[in-house]
């Protein structure tokens, strides 16, 4: 797929922006994934923009500010500009309520509008921030505020666990909702996706491919860098565990993924076809996967022109849920 084939697009919520069905996600050309070089995160930014990806998902945590900064001098050079949505509040110390004030609010969107170097911030999300947030007015008066001064343009929220996606929903201003969604994480196709749809609200699915266990190329015996949250917060030791593996076991999901790819056939990538099915959930507007190379970054976008999936491939993949997942993420997120 080229940029003379374009990507599907949808509205993104209450942004007033159309996005690519599948954006990329950045996380890993910042940080938590083992090393990525710079010349390597300008490819994968150049490889999916060249494919058709008109949406980038950042934060201004992701290394630092590191991914955030690659992004602005991958997009020095490019005539026409993706929708950069990125994330605030993780730099909270202590990461506790009464750290998200106005002033501390400002302060990081204003570092990401420097690290991005654009006056206007497309989107900020409230990235997972301690639940109690999600029901603070100030803290929506204060990015309402942002957006008249013209700091940002949309703000919206990351969240863990379909409650908090279910109360940031009951604010108006509040244009977009990012939650974990796979075939391993179903449970927001129950209430969130359909709530957020009738309220006009996107939904971006992060966590597409369960950390990579739905790429269907690892075993049990398959390790991880010390510096890649797949070995260091295996148990939520740094953050919620949802965030790695979608918060099931690697064992388990390393067997799960193994019957995903027999579902899937050997004529597609277990990878593509688990993106699809993100895709297909009413209620999506994109999905926004990782890459750490040119070649992950262009089969993600290859999942845009695959074929919905069949009947039959969408019962066995619910009965795979309930048979093998569902006991451990269902009632927890």
């Amino acid at each position: 797929m080229t940029a003379s084939t374009p990507l599907e697009t949808r509205p993104l919520g209450r942004t007033g922006a159309d996005v690519s069905v599948v954006g990329l996600g950045t996380w890993q050309l910042g940080g938590d994934w083992g090393d990525v070089s710079e010349e390597d995160a300008g490819s994968v930014l150049d490889a999916a923009l060249d494919a058709g990806v008109t949406l980038l998902d950042t934060a201004d945590v992701y290394g630092d500010g590191r991914s955030e900064e690659r992004i602005r001098r991958a997009l020095a050079a490019r005539g026409e500009r993706p929708f950069v949505a990125t994330k605030a509040g993780r730099r909270a110390d202590p990461f506790e309520a009464a750290q998200y004030t106005p002033e501390n609010l400002r302060a990081w969107i204003d570092r990401s509008r420097r690290n991005l170097g654009v006056q206007t911030l497309d989107l900020v999300q409230l990235h997972c921030p301690p639940p109690a947030v999600y029901d603070d007015q100030r803290v929506y008066d204060a990015l309402d505020s942002f957006v008249a001064d013209g700091a940002i343009a949309a703000y919206g929220v990351s969240v863990e666990t379909v409650a908090e996606g279910l109360t940031a929903l009951q604010h108006p201003g509040v244009a977009t909702i990012q939650v974990i969604v796979n075939a391993f994480r179903r449970k927001p196709l129950e209430e969130l996706l359909p709530a957020a749809r009738q309220a006009g609200v996107g939904i971006l699915a992060r966590v597409p491919l369960a950390s990579g266990l739905l790429t269907g190329k690892y075993d049990e015996s398959t390790t991880f860098a010390a510096d890649d949250h797949r070995t260091f917060n295996r148990n939520g030791e740094a953050f919620d565990v949802g965030e790695t593996f979608a918060g099931v076991p690697f064992e388990a999901g390393v067997a799960a993924a193994r019957e995903v790819a027999e579902i899937a056939g050997p004529d597609v990538s277990t990878a593509a076809f688990a993106l699809r099915w993100v895709i297909d959930q009413p209620g999506v507007t994109a999905v926004i996967p990782g890459a750490r190379n040119v070649r992950q970054a262009l089969d993600n976008v290859a999942a845009a022109s695959l074929p919905p999936l069949t009947d039959t491939q969408l019962a066995d993949l619910e009965r795979l849920y309930d048979e093998r997942i569902r006991a451990f993420v269902h009632d927890r997120w």
